[in-house]
């Protein structure tokens, strides 16, 4: 008797369990329809990844064969590249794309501030100077700023690739500025009721709205800079090399230890993947909101 009542009650469990599972797989079905071209579009970028990582703790041997999986896991690979030089061409590139980014918000933020704001004459002619100079390639100035640099005697430094961030960065200004023109102007015009002058509106009024235009300018300057192999290739000795250089160094130099170069190449990416995840929202919103207004 308490075996035939206790099966119909296990029964019902069993049923209730699976009437609550189904709309939830229901659900997860929908989602990846919904999302397949999503989906299908992540796998491809993070296939690449997934083949560096699983290369990089192969053994040498089992690196230059067609096996994707590794049948030893040797994260001491990861140590083993990054010692000595990789140390010295993090710094380097830490310190060069930092010191850019920094000294590019301190000059190109006034200039898109005064371009957006201020009514002068020749503001558009400006304008057109700031877009002209985004046509620019480098290979064009390349050789009268490098003897401007050599006769400052700061070539074979990376000063001659930050310093430049001093004088402003015409990508930066043009967006900083279609970003400041969708600024309702109230805002500043009741700052100034309130006694406030152009630089204290400037700093404590539109530039904390303008966070993530912001934002974007800063990462797009810092992963150029991060990435940048032209420069450094051009200034700087090897003393002051940075991770652009010095992986291409790297693989030259061990060309039949694939797991060691992508070690290597994945140490190198991985704070460019970090910083862009930690800032992922604040810089889509500062894209997307950027070239409202003409």
């Amino acid at each position: 008797m308490t075996s035939t009542t206790a099966t119909p009650a296990r029964s019902g469990h069993a049923e209730r369990r699976r009437a609550r599972r189904t709309p939830r797989s229901r659900r997860t079905l929908l989602w990846i329809a919904t999302h397949s071209i999503a989906v299908a579009l992540a796998l491809m970028f993070l296939a690449p990844l997934v083949f560096m990582f699983l290369t990089a703790v192969m053994t040498d041997e089992q690196a230059l064969t067609s096996s994707l999986w590794p049948r030893e896991w040797h994260l001491e690979n990861f140590r083993r590249v990054f010692t000595g030089d990789m140390v010295r061409w993090t710094l380097n590139s830490t310190m060069y794309a930092g010191l850019s980014t920094v000294f590019m918000l301190i000059s190109s933020v006034p200039v898109a501030y005064a371009l957006a704001r201020f009514r002068f004459r020749g503001r558009n002619a400006a304008l057109v100077v700031v877009i002209s100079a985004m046509m620019l390639p480098p290979q064009v100035t390349m050789v009268p700023l490098y003897i401007v640099w050599s006769r400052f005697e700061l070539t074979g430094t990376l000063w001659p690739l930050i310093l430049p961030g001093l004088f402003g960065n015409p990508f930066s200004i043009f967006l900083l500025r279609q970003f400041l023109v969708t600024i309702p102007r109230e805002y500043a015009d009741a700052a100034r009721v309130d006694g406030c002058g152009e630089l204290r509106t400037m700093l404590w009024v539109v530039l904390p709205m303008a966070k993530p235009a912001l934002a974007a300018v800063a990462l797009f300057q810092f992963f150029y800079c991060w990435n940048d192999y032209y420069g450094p290739l051009v200034y700087t000795k090897p003393e002051n090399w940075t991770l652009a250089i010095g992986v291409a160094t790297f693989r030259a130099a061990r060309h039949v230890e694939w797991n060691l170069t992508m070690a290597a190449t994945l140490l190198t990416i991985l704070p460019v993947l970090v910083v862009f995840f930690l800032a992922q929202r604040v810089f889509i919103q500062g894209i997307t909101l950027t070239g409202v207004k003409g």
